[in-house]
């Protein structure tokens, strides 16, 4: 009893934290307590952003070419027969989801890039449209003050409701603690002195917890007008076909990669159209035998640089005065000499 008594008086004494820190706490006007818990993954992002900005993660990988870049570009927009993506200026009355972020407001294009999330271009554009009906569009202080549950019904024909309803409300939250509004409209400025670099918008857009490198990649190429080469599942699965990074590319580093590779000119044509092909090709899914533009490439590819090597090997060509090829005559006096040195030898012995 006694050892018993003597445990629980160290447990009571001990001043140890068990539970981890509780997050800063935000008051809203509705009077609810909205915490707002810093990224753990922000520290993480921010230093492969780092990192990347210098140079691709795979330095000693030389694909794509600016050639291989223009050879795809030039093949899905022929096989496709699509008039060559243009580069148009965010539309305020488009729906950002459809759109993939292309409208002038920087937290609706980030909203709607969100809510395009593993998730179809028609589900998608239904749950933008939700959010909207529900809250007004770009009633940002609504959405985020709100009841989870209610975003939750607004955006659920989007797919995986729950999760990008506390993303969105999260950072939303983020936002108002960090500018005192909730607008994010000073990355799209222009004006000399206020305009930021791709870098510094990119760092701050991937600090909202919820934000990786393609969503943020895609508010700086359809809202914001830069040159950001957006890596989507469509874009990761055919850049492995087309051999432009190693096998063992990840889909964070393949855009790393690309955004380096890729001329500026070309990204947001090229990105539209590997979007789009792999979208309605099924030659290029696992499983399918139907035939893809981008796979014949590869093979006719591979077909002429094998042709080439081979026509490139020459075979020895020997004249007659090559000293590492004996003439024929030499050969048969020397093998004269031993038949007669081995005869003379046999008869003296």
């Amino acid at each position: 009893m006694a050892i018993r008594t003597l445990r629980r008086s160290k447990r009571a004494r001990s001043t140890s934290p068990i539970f981890p820190p509780k997050p800063a706490v935000l008051s809203t006007s509705s009077s609810q307590a909205i915490s707002v818990a810093e990224s753990p993954r922000k520290s993480q992002k921010l230093k492969l952003q780092s990192a990347y900005i210098v140079e691709s993660p795979f330095p000693d990988y030389g694909h794509p070419t600016s050639d291989e870049a223009f050879e795809v570009y030039n093949l899905l927009s022929k096989a496709h027969r699509a008039p060559d993506p243009v580069h148009r200026a965010p539309v305020g009355s488009s729906n950002s989801a459809e759109t993939c972020g292309n409208v002038p407001n920087v937290i609706e294009s980030l909203i709607g890039t969100i809510l395009s999330q593993n998730t179809s271009n028609i589900n998608s554009t239904r749950a933008k449209r939700g959010l909207d009906d529900a809250f007004g569009r770009n009633n940002f202080a609504a959405i985020a003050t709100a009841p989870k549950d209610q975003v939750i019904d607004a955006i659920r024909s989007g797919g995986l409701a729950n999760k990008k309803a506390a993303v969105i409300q999260n950072i939303l939250h983020s936002v108002k603690a960090k500018h005192g509004d909730y607008s994010l409209q000073h990355l799209a400025a222009a004006e000399e002195g206020k305009r930021m670099t791709d870098d510094e918008i990119m760092k701050e857009l991937i600090s909202y917890d919820g934000v990786g490198p393609k969503t943020a990649s895609c508010v700086l190429l359809f809202c914001l007008g830069r040159d950001s080469f957006a890596v989507d599942t469509h874009v990761f699965r055919l850049s492995k076909i087309l051999s432009w990074v190693p096998s063992s590319a990840d889909r964070i580093r393949t855009q790393a990669h690309l955004d380096h590779r890729i001329p500026n000119k070309l990204k947001y044509g090229l990105h539209v159209l590997l979007v789009q092909h792999g979208r309605i090709c099924k030659g290029c899914r696992v499983g399918f035998k139907e035939p893809c533009v981008l796979k014949t490439y590869m093979k006719d590819k591979k077909s002429k640089s094998t042709g080439e090597i081979e026509s490139s090997e020459e075979k020895p060509e020997y004249s007659a005065d090559c000293e590492c090829i004996p003439r024929m005559g030499a050969v048969v006096n020397v093998l004269t000499d031993a038949f007669r040195f081995r005869i003379d030898f046999i008869l003296h012995s």
